[in-house]
């Protein structure tokens, strides 16, 4: 049976650095896979990013549109609004003259009727009043 060989400190030491090494190595190695795709990876990111800054501006650009589109409509209601309380006020204004024109027609129109009324009364109290006197005569 061979006798075992128990290793030394210095081959303990040379083991550990050669591990140390190889480890080192394969860090490196794995290092310079990844400098290789950085360049790939930080092109798809980027293009990535712009592309979503791209979708986020759109839809910014459409919630303004469509809110500028609702105010419009709103600023439009508000006029058409305006524009028929002024034709309501503008009916009612007219329709308010007609009424007080007609009004006073109508007064004068009865005033005549009076005046007239009265003269045909005082005519034919002056036409009774003048055939009596001529039948006194």
């Amino acid at each position: 049976m061979p006798v075992f060989k128990e290793k030394s400190f210095s081959d303990r030491m040379n083991a550990g650095a050669e591990a140390r090494a190889a480890q080192l190595e394969k860090v490196r190695a794995a290092a310079r896979a990844n400098q290789e795709g950085l360049a790939e990876r930080l092109a798809a990111r980027a293009k990535i990013a712009a592309e979503r800054e791209a979708r986020e501006a759109a839809r910014e650009a459409a919630k303004r549109a469509e809110a500028e589109r609702i105010e419009a409509e709103k600023r439009a209601q508000a006029e058409r609004i305006e524009a028929e309380r002024l034709a309501a006020e503008e009916a009612k204004r007219l329709a308010d003259e007609e009424y007080e024109a007609a009004k006073k027609w109508m007064a004068e129109e009865e005033k005549r009727k009076i005046v007239k009324l009265l003269a045909d009364q005082k005519a034919m109290r002056d036409a009774k009043y003048a055939a009596r006197k001529q039948r006194r005569r």
